[in-house]
């Protein structure tokens, strides 16, 4: 059959599968919403965490340095719920019969504050609360019987509604995360216009959004969190990626809008960084699958400010490795996380994410917070799937992990309905909750919430990250961005402020950043050169004969470099503050013909099948090396290794 034909007649396979389908209540559960009047008694019982977050390591930690463990919810709504056909009014069009009037769930039918006090009760002190971009410029009010139980709600627009619940949620203690849920406010998460954060808007105006709702909300320090998108996954044509450098450059996008938000917005919030959910076409014989973190291991995120990334990722049983999650129509034989044994599923679960929180020292290392993951409640007869949750429940303990159960918030009528949320209201207000005798899910949430996990200070730990200036400028320092550009026309790569530069790649034109054994060494009020001869080379100590040396003058060390195309184009060089670096005599390290990292480097992989070169913990970057001879595309060759003082 011709090419064109063949991938016509996968499209229109593909435009029957949901990504992530099947049971109704399983799809996108839902975050939860605030009241207006918490009392003073729990909103003190919850102040007991001091704003901002940042991170340690794998540990999120508050601003005294306490580790902060996001117990977290999921409150749903606001991002919407019509499933994409018929009338928004009927609630029959909305995902498991539940309209949420395009505001957080339940509103219609308890007070904020009882519904807050509810998410207290049963031990959440966060909240991830998704929006769409929708949402945010939506200017219809919403319907008076949208918030029949909140009254004073009433003549709100959708956002005006979400500021009320971010104000009170945070009033009354619980960090709230904002979730860039959607780009159109509509249920999600299949084939639905909503697969990428740019595909029924552009990135330019996905940023912006985010530069809005970060600033609307910078003086409420409660505010804790961007969660970029939700669920990257294929649309009907393609995929998204992990740093192919186009618009579809999951990694590009989170990256840069994540400095955006720092630099520009709210310097305060975590940078929350969801792995890729879905690649491919769910046909057996045809390459799909569940990415989630993996691609974190060969690239990983360096934002301008250390301390703010957390990478997240969702789990459900009925989804899997190479399983979209499809019932019928689009139904692999791939096997589902509920088929895997405890010691299989374990093992999937720590090569997809939890490698992250797990193996220390790694230019990737971060906090992982799982900020989905969720069962049918009283309905659920399945056993496997209660299995899985117990056997997911026992590694989240296992693991220390920060989560975020979804949804929290639903309805029931004579306690039925959508079973997935821990607290249910019916129409006239009646409450059915997690702890009412009947769910069987109480004693692993209970088990959950009390788990025994790291509490307390968290000491600094060292930080390694990763350049990759594979595309465009990879300028990780405040300073080096405030100023002119140093090398026009040059991709350049610049270090974390405070970070010295100790690895670099043969090709590949990557980069290893740390603060190792030394803590920050930039004097910022001695400025910095760039290099691109050998006037600092001293005479009668040349450590790279017939190679060009781009090499720091005495008392400056290596923050970053430029290249053109694979070539070395010019040095970045720090000056550092007396007396804290060596600068009379180093040694070379070769790495042209094979990896030069010392016999335990730190950092990990930071430029898988590329040669790599690496000076000791104790030595700093102080030149680069390269051959201009033909057949040579000047890429580094030798780093020039000082000692530390």
């Amino acid at each position: 059959m011709r090419a064109s034909f063949v991938r016509a007649t996968l499209a229109a396979v593909f435009l029957l599968v949901s990504l992530t389908p099947v049971p109704a209540a399983a799809q996108d559960p839902a975050p939860e919403t605030a009241t207006p009047s918490e009392t003073a008694e729990s909103a003190a019982a919850a102040a007991d965490w001091t704003a901002p977050l940042s991170t340690r390591g794998r540990w999120i930690v508050d601003a005294d340095g306490d580790r902060f463990k996001l117990r977290s919810g999921n409150w749903h709504g606001a991002s919407g719920t019509w499933n994409g056909s018929g009338s928004t009014d009927a609630d029959a069009n909305h995902h498991a019969g539940e309209n949420s009037g395009r505001i957080p769930l339940g509103l219609d039918r308890a007070p904020m504050a009882e519904i807050i006090a509810g998410f207290r009760e049963i031990g959440i002190n966060s909240i991830r609360l998704p929006f769409s971009n929708e949402m945010i410029h939506d200017s219809v009010p919403v319907a008076d019987d949208a918030v029949a139980a909140n009254p004073f709600l009433r003549g709100r627009t959708p956002l005006q509604v979400y500021d009320v619940v971010v104000r009170e949620l945070t009033a009354a203690g619980l960090a709230v995360i904002l979730n860039n849920h959607t780009n159109t406010t509509r249920w999600c998460c299949g084939v639905d216009g909503n697969e990428r954060w740019n595909t029924s808007r552009s990135t330019g105006t996905w940023e912006n959004d985010w530069l809005f709702m970060a600033r609307r909300y910078k003086d409420n320090k409660r505010v804790v969190g961007a969660d970029l998108y939700n669920e990257v996954r294929r649309d009907i044509w393609d995929d998204p990626n992990w740093g192919l450098g186009d618009d579809h450059d999951w990694f590009t996008a989170s990256q840069r809008v994540g400095d955006r938000i720092l630099t520009e917005a709210n310097r305060d919030l975590l940078i929350i960084v969801e792995g890729i959910n879905w690649t491919g076409i769910p046909v057996d014989g045809l390459a799909h699958e569940r990415p989630t973190l993996e691609p974190v291991r060969r690239l990983s995120h360096t934002l301008v400010d250390s301390g703010k990334l957390v990478y997240s990722a969702h789990f459900y049983d009925y989804t899997g490795p190479h399983h979209s999650g499809a019932t019928g129509t689009g139904e692999t034989t791939d096997p589902r996380y509920r088929d895997l044994t405890p010691t299989e599923l374990i093992d999937v679960l720590n090569r997809q994410a939890f490698f992250v929180t797990a193996e220390k020292d790694q230019h990737f290392t971060a906090p992982v917070w799982i900020s989905e993951f969720g069962i049918g409640g009283r309905a659920e007869t399945g056993a496997r799937q209660r299995a899985w949750f117990e056997n997911f429940v026992d590694h989240l303990i296992r693991t220390d992990a920060d989560f975020a159960y979804w949804p929290l918030v639903g309805w029931h009528e004579n306690r039925t309905g959508n079973g997935w949320a821990l607290l249910h209201w019916d129409a006239a207000g009646n409450r059915m909750g997690l702890y009412d005798g009947d769910d069987w899910r109480a004693t692993a949430w209970t088990r959950l919430i009390g788990a025994q996990g790291r509490t307390g200070r968290i000491d600094p730990v060292t930080d390694w990250s990763m350049l990759s200036p594979d595309h465009g400028d990879f300028v990780a320092s405040r300073r080096m961005r405030a100023l002119p550009d140093w090398d026009s026309g040059a991709r350049k790569a610049v270090c974390p402020d405070g970070r010295r530069l100790l690895g670099l790649s043969h090709t590949g034109n990557r980069g290893l950043c740390s603060d190792v054994s030394a803590g920050p060494v930039w004097d910022p009020a001695a400025g910095h050169k760039v290099i691109v001869d050998e006037r600092y080379v001293t005479p009668g100590r040349d450590w790279a004969t017939g190679y060009t040396k781009l090499q720091c003058p005495d008392g400056h060390f290596m923050t970053g470099y430029s290249v053109r195309g694979a070539a070395v184009s010019a040095a970045l060089c720090a000056a550092a503050p007396p007396g804290s670096i060596a600068g009379t005599s180093g040694r070379t390290v070769w790495f042209d013909r094979g990896d030069n990292r010392g016999p335990a480097p730190r950092g990990g992989d930071f430029a898988q099948g590329h040669y790599k070169g690496q000076c000791a913990d104790d030595e700093y970057a102080a030149g680069i090396a390269y051959t201009a001879r033909v057949g040579s595309s000047r890429t580094p060759d030798a780093l020039y290794c000082r000692q530390l003082s």
